[in-house]
């Protein structure tokens, strides 16, 4: 029986082409899979120094000053909503001198939620002790991150309270680059007063120059104490008089981290704001395969859903095109006033 030409122009018009691709569409957004591949991601290690010179509010976000801890949390924070799905997270923190694992690393997609309330919740007062021993807890944080087989992003303004002996730094034992990663120095280059706090948690001005440590005087003393005053080969080895420094004022101090950077074998980048990791993280970072998938649904349904709307939305939009060249005719033809006598 042959078809009626009616009803085969009918099948062949624009409007029910259009409703018929919209419908295949969206059979295939039902019946379709997710699409296997395979995508690079990390498996990473986020130790975070929360000693107090991390309050020092050398930053600005928002137009206001904002704290090295305050940046760091946002950067980390920004980094995992950038990690591609399957890429693996761990936090730790740091103080004194050695980190503490706050979790094992989790995936950031399926765990994001919880994963980014704990870095929104870091806080300086998660500290258990108040010295800064940078090197000892690199070292062990590099260690802590071949336990659990992954590479280590060390974030801190690497500021050593007490001061190093002498300048000494700490003999890295391990094998440099077996642990790969990145070491973020935070903070600006120009020294800042760091924030005082009182037994309440309130902050109660600054340190000042005698509520801090300015020399380490523990160790055998510096090559020029034999001419200093009080000098005291028995009972004052360093001298009698309090030492002087500024050492209750703080800047980022770079060329530590870089010099620990390279003993260790980890790469350097200094943190300029809150978008400053990604792209060093990735460089320093080991690509590690994570499995993954394409949900081509959304694509159908959404091609479906705009071949629907053009094919009924396109007949009024043709009419009204036709409409406003008639009207504005109309209103240029100028009209002609009879007069009758």
């Amino acid at each position: 029986m042959s078809v009626p030409f009616p009803l085969a122009r009918n099948l062949r018009a624009p409007r029910t082409l259009a409703l018929l691709g919209a419908l295949l569409l969206c059979l295939a957004a039902l019946l379709a899979r997710p699409i296997p591949l395979q995508r690079q991601g990390v498996a990473l290690l986020a130790v975070v120094d929360i000693t107090g010179s991390m309050n020092v509010r050398d930053y600005t976000l928002d137009g206001a000053p904002a704290s090295r801890l305050d940046v760091a949390k946002l950067a980390l924070r920004r980094l995992v909503a950038e990690l591609p799905c399957g890429s693996r997270f761990a936090l730790g923190l740091f103080t004194d001198r050695r980190p503490f694992l706050l979790f094992a690393p989790i995936e950031v997609c399926a765990d994001f939620a919880p994963l980014d309330g704990a870095l929104a919740a870091l806080d300086w007062r998660m500290a258990w002790e108040g010295d800064s021993h940078v090197s000892a807890g690199l070292i062990r944080s590099i260690e802590l991150a071949a336990e659990i087989s992954t590479d280590l992003l060390f974030l801190s303004d690497g500021q050593e309270t007490p001061p190093l002996p002498a300048g000494q730094t700490p003999a890295f034992d391990g094998k440099p680059g077996a642990v790969r990663g990145l070491i973020v120095g935070a903070g600006g280059y120009g020294l800042s007063p760091i924030p005082k706090y009182n037994d309440r948690g309130r902050e109660a001005g600054f340190l000042g120059e005698s509520d801090v440590q300015q020399e380490n005087r523990f160790g055998p003393p510096p090559a020029d104490a034999e001419s200093r005053e009080g000098y005291n080969p028995r009972n004052a080895p360093f001298g009698g008089a309090a030492a002087k420094g500024t050492e209750h004022l703080s800047s980022v101090r770079e060329p530590h981290l870089r010099a620990l950077a390279a003993a260790t074998g980890l790469a350097y980048s200094h943190l300029d704001g809150p978008d400053g990791l990604a792209a060093p993280l990735t460089a320093a970072a080991t690509p590690r395969p994570v499995p993954g998938s394409l949900d081509p649904r959304p694509f159908l349904g959404g091609l479906a859903l705009l071949l629907a709307l053009g094919a009924y939305l396109a007949a009024p939009l043709r009419s009204l095109g036709r409409r406003r060249p008639a009207r504005s005719r109309r209103a240029a033809v100028p009209t002609l006033s009879t007069r009758t006598s």
